[in-house]
């Protein structure tokens, strides 16, 4: 653990061609050449058992460690975890511009990946899937081994001949039900995860109509609805949200969610044991309520807003309470809120991603712990 928990390093490279911009206080001549950014590589790899069905995916390198300037990230792997919806590539926003920083503040940085699960974007479809798509043709648990073999892939291909190391300490990077996946990424494969940054988690224990009030209930009173939505309006959308959200809907991907709320039937638990024994530093960032309320109106769903302010926006942020307690102490923060983002953050705001992923693996190098206000949540 001691690689990774050196003191931040100032990094150099001699024979870079990109210059400090005079209005960056480093303490180095505005002269002075900064490491070149990384070249992408977009490529495919098939994994192992799974009758040669490929995964796409898009590959940084980590800034290359020197003997008085060590890498303190060189054994770890960002990766970067999709929701249903966007594909691999709704990440690139939000890696060039944490590449910008460090390199401009010319501070190492860990590889970075970000891929397209099967059936997803460039991907194939996985292989044991029946049935067209969209369908139910495997679940998160798959997923999640999927991962595993592929993250190992990519270890072994990129980085460990530098770095003898069997697999890397990962930090996920994850939106929506990627984050899902991460949680039981951890879970079943325990000291593997070193950090956890969630924007906006799935609710993987709701069916996404129930935290609307049911118009049909014996025990229902309209007047408890907020002024202005009508009984109409309520079913309206617990109908819309029924035939988009609901965990019996199948998606494109074949990646079913029919077993999610067993598979987490908690946001609170379970506690995890992350990289080293320790619990992963962990950052829970959720939507924002306005951002969210506008694009559920203007978008298909044509949801009234002030239905999404009164039942939606607080049953996520409940959620994203519970989620701080997944990890130990004061190893977690949040939830904070993504400003002017809906639920896809790393397409609405990917300045906001760079900048919790840079605080993160401050957290991580520094061995900064964080207070956390969590009392009563989650008990």
């Amino acid at each position: 653990m001691n690689s990774l928990i050196a003191g931040p390093t100032k990094f150099h490279e001699d024979d870079c061609r990109l210059k400090l911009p005079a209005n960056i206080d480093s303490g180095k001549s505005s002269e002075e050449e900064l490491q070149p950014f990384p070249d992408a590589e977009i490529s495919s790899i098939a994994l192992e058992n799974r009758n040669g069905a490929k995964i796409h995916y898009t590959y940084y390198p980590a800034s290359p460690s020197k003997p008085l300037r060590p890498n303190p990230f060189a054994k770890s792997l960002v990766v970067f975890l999709n929701g249903l919806i966007l594909p691999r590539s709704s990440w690139d926003n939000g890696i060039h511009t944490f590449l910008e920083k460090r390199i401009t503040a010319q501070l190492p940085y860990p590889a970075l990946l970000s891929y397209d699960r099967f059936g997803q974007g460039d991907s194939d479809r996985d292989p044991n899937d029946q049935g067209d798509p969209p369908c139910h043709g495997h679940d998160c648990v798959s997923a999640v081994h999927d991962l595993k073999q592929f993250t190992l892939q990519i270890w072994k291909e990129h980085l460990t001949a530098s770095n003898p190391v069997n697999f890397p300490a990962l930090i996920f990077v994850c939106n929506s039900i990627g984050c899902a996946i991460a949680r039981l990424f951890a879970q079943a494969y325990p000291g593997t995860v070193l950090g956890l940054l969630f924007l906006d988690s799935v609710m993987a224990n709701s069916d996404f109509v129930s935290m609307w009030p049911d118009p049909d209930a014996e025990n229902f009173d309209p007047t408890t609805l907020p002024p202005g939505v009508s009984e109409k309006d309520v079913r309206d959308t617990r109908e819309k949200y029924r035939v988009m959200f609901h965990p019996s809907v199948p998606n494109m991907e074949g990646l079913t969610r029919r077993n999610l709320a067993t598979l987490l039937p908690d946001a609170h638990l379970p506690v995890l044991e992350g990289y080293n024994g320790e619990g992963p530093f962990l950052t829970v960032a959720g939507h924002d309520w306005e951002t969210f309320a506008d694009q559920s109106f203007t978008g298909s769903l044509h949801t009234p807003r002030l239905l999404t302010m009164t039942y939606a926006n607080p049953a996520w942020q409940k959620y994203n309470e519970g989620l701080v307690w997944i990890t130990e102490g004061a190893k977690a923060i949040g939830p904070i809120i993504a400003v002017g983002c809906g639920h896809f953050v790393q397409k609405d705001g990917p300045g906001f991603v760079s900048d919790e992923l840079v605080s993160l693996l401050d957290r991580v190098v520094n061995r900064v712990e964080q207070v956390s206000e969590r009392d009563g949540v989650g008990e």
